[in-house]
């Protein structure tokens, strides 16, 4: 809970201060004290992993091998069991039963080969004078009454022709020679999939990244608004790459990575490919969860295949997405990550090819990468001399928003009086994906009802919907439900229209919205604001606790309708406790658990604290939110005429703006909400 965050219904407009990230300063003695994992001046480049290879192709050809034996034991076995008992004539006999059967006249026809005789011969078995096969061994030369024994008999017999020896050879080698063709062309598809034959079965092994060559890129800082201070750092960036011998030649040192840091939606992507685009180099993209996966050990050889072809196609560009998926500290760290022997292979070879990166003056290469979780990354993928530079893309300001707006309503028909600083100053907190959305949203509402062009109506209803979500008004309450959020709603716009230090209301509802809301009440801050003071934090819990405060004044009992308003005020009122040291009891001392920068949730650890100490944590924050919704309810009491009159002109029209509350409380209003 950020002060930056987007406005929206009470909760989104409510924000604690944003912590103040301070230095790590023993991270900078570091830096300054040491570079390690750098080459000595005038070594020879190092070639990470040489015995690691030559081993996996060691392997590799003895895996060859072993399948070779495998598949010729298998055919033999098959040819001695399957083929040759299937291909042979049945019946074998004795040559004594054969020379027998030739003087009972049972033979009926010979065929004498060389070391064999086969032919056909009475079935004994049948009585209406079948015949059967067999076979028997002879020896050449063996038996010289063999053919005038036959002549006697009256058997009809042939000799057949010696077979070639080189044809017996061709045949034998026949099978070897096929498996050894299928084999080789099998390897060479597995090889070209493996990025070279190393790397794993099936190109499991080969890099998913997508390279985009410079002509395709697309994208310059042109296309990149509200990031003035991350373009300036990246520019120094491009600087090196186009001329690298201007650094040289004092000796500078090429930098090797870029971490771009920020909330999600922020453009880090972008910025990357922006910063390719204005160098005019190859862009190899990929995400860090591309080199994952089930087999043990693939993680590494993707990433080895990466950083060769960024190597054959230097200056180049490499840029990996969510790095967080394989950077993650090794080891339990602050419980947000476990041990995992793939992912930390893969982050292994990640840090070795990254020492590894040729700084050849003349073909650069600079490895940029993107999370939004920089707290949980390995402290060794963060030291000097692997990311030397790291760019924080925050969430745009005005000025930021605005240009941002100006670029994503390119191609968009807006009206003549459409006031794009205006669309800026309603949208605090907003990322550049969300102000995005939000004009393309604005777009979509002006082409259902057939409008000729976007108005600020349209990108109003457009932040809206995002905020809140769409429209439901098939949804329909009864009497009495609508009258409970009439007062619920116009209890929130009151209270934060006579606290001091709320921001001034600039619509009430009482649609119900997809988003699970009966209606809203949304404020709209007239300035970006970093840092809050206790009384403005107080102000936030005192308005979400005004529609409770209505309630049970008017109505004299509660609903569940103030459940997410509770939820976010007993929040909010525990981190000025445990976070900011908000509290009289405690002192300026933090009880709260890590927090995720960017992302905003909290990882809770209490195994630190006392049973007493979170026992007071406890009844300060019950004091803090009881005291706040006292105020609701003594501020409504008081102004009970204008709570009646602001809910009766809810339930008339459904929607109003600012100007009502402070009409409602007999005060001008300049428009915005705010009271002159």
């Amino acid at each position: 809970m950020t002060p930056d965050e987007k406005p929206g219904s009470r909760a989104s407009g409510s924000s604690a201060a944003g912590n103040r990230i301070d230095a790590d300063r023993s991270s900078s003695a570091q830096r300054s004290a040491g570079g390690g994992g750098r080459r000595a001046p005038g070594a020879p480049p190092q070639t990470p992993n040489d015995d690691n290879r030559r081993q996996e192709t060691g392997r590799r050809v003895w895996h060859f091998v072993a399948y070779i034996v495998v598949a010729l034991i298998a055919l033999y076995l098959f040819q001695q069991y399957l083929i040759g008992p299937m291909a042979a004539p049945s019946n074998p006999l004795e040559y004594s039963e054969f020379k027998a059967a030739v003087t009972a006249g049972q033979i009926r026809k010979a065929v004498i080969g060389e070391n064999q005789i086969t032919g056909t011969m009475a079935d004994p078995r049948s009585t209406t004078g079948g015949t059967i096969d067999f076979r028997t061994s002879y020896q050449t030369g063996g038996d010289e009454d063999l053919v005038a024994t036959l002549q006697a008999a009256g058997v009809t017999y042939s000799f057949s022709k010696p077979a070639s020896p080189i044809g017996g050879i061709l045949i034998s080698l026949l099978p070897f020679l096929i498996i050894g063709v299928v084999w080789y062309f099998l390897y060479r598809r597995m090889a070209r999939a493996a990025g070279g034959g190393v790397g794993g079965i099936f190109g499991v092994g080969k890099s998913k990244a997508t390279k985009v060559e410079p002509e395709k890129v697309g994208i310059t800082f042109k296309d990149v608004g509200g990031a003035d201070e991350a373009i300036a750092e990246l520019r120094e960036i491009i600087q090196f790459l186009e001329t690298p011998e201007q650094f040289a030649r004092l000796g500078g040192r090429i930098p090797k990575g870029v971490l771009l840091v920020g909330p999600p939606g922020t453009g880090k992507t972008l910025l990357a490919k922006a910063t390719a685009g204005e160098a005019g180099v190859p862009f190899f993209e990929s995400s860090g969860s591309e080199f994952v996966e089930m087999f043990v050990g693939v993680g590494a050889a993707r990433v080895r295949d990466l950083f060769e072809q960024a190597r054959k196609t230097a200056p180049a560009i490499v840029f990996i997405d969510e790095i967080d998926a394989i950077g993650q500290s090794r080891g339990a760290g602050l419980g947000l990550s476990g041990a995992n022997d793939e992912r930390e292979q893969t982050l292994n070879q990640l840090l070795a090819e990254i020492d590894g990166f040729s700084t050849d003056a003349s073909r650069p290469v600079i490895i940029m990468a993107a999370t939004n979780r920089p707290e949980v990354l390995d402290q060794a993928l963060l030291r000097a001399g692997r990311f030397d530079r790291q760019v924080e893309v925050g969430n745009p300001d005005l000025i930021g928003r605005v240009q941002i707006l100006t670029i994503h309503s390119k191609g968009i028909k807006l009206a003549r009086d459409f006031d794009l600083e205006r669309a800026a100053r309603i949208t605090p907190g907003f990322s550049g994906a969300d102000l995005a959305n939000a004009m393309n949203e604005a777009a979509l509402l002006a082409a259902r009802r057939h409008a000729k062009a976007v108005t600020i109506k349209d990108f109003e209803a457009a932040m809206e919907r995002v905020v809140a979500g769409l429209e439901k008004k098939s949804r329909v309450m009864n009497d009495s439900e609508r009258r409970t959020v009439a007062y619920h709603e116009s209890g929130h716009a009151l209270v934060a229209s006579l606290v001091p230090h709320a921001d001034p209301v600039a619509k009430i509802s009482i649609i119900p919205r997809a988003r699970g809301a009966l209606g809203y009440t949304l404020q709209m801050p007239t300035e970006d604001r970093y840092i809050l003071t206790e009384d403005e934090l107080s102000a936030r819990i005192a308005v979400m606790l005004g529609g409770r405060a209505a309630e049970v004044t008017v109505m004299g009992t509660i609903s569940t309708g103030a459940g997410d308003d509770i939820q976010k005020a007993t929040e909010l009122a525990r981190r000025m406790i445990t976070e900011f040291g908000m509290s009289e009891k405690l002192g300026s001392v933090r009880y709260a658990g890590q927090q995720l920068r960017y992302l905003g949730s909290m990882v809770q650890d209490n195994s630190q604290l006392s049973p007493r100490t979170q026992e007071i944590i406890d009844s300060e924050v019950r004091s803090l939110v009881t005291k706040q919704y006292e105020r609701a309810q003594a501020l409504l009491r008081e102004h009970r005429d204008a709570l009646d009159t602001l809910a009766a002109e809810l339930l008339e029209h459904e929607t109003l703006d600012g100007s009502a509350v402070q009409a409602a409380l007999g005060r001008e209003s300049d428009g915005s909400g705010a009271d002159v």
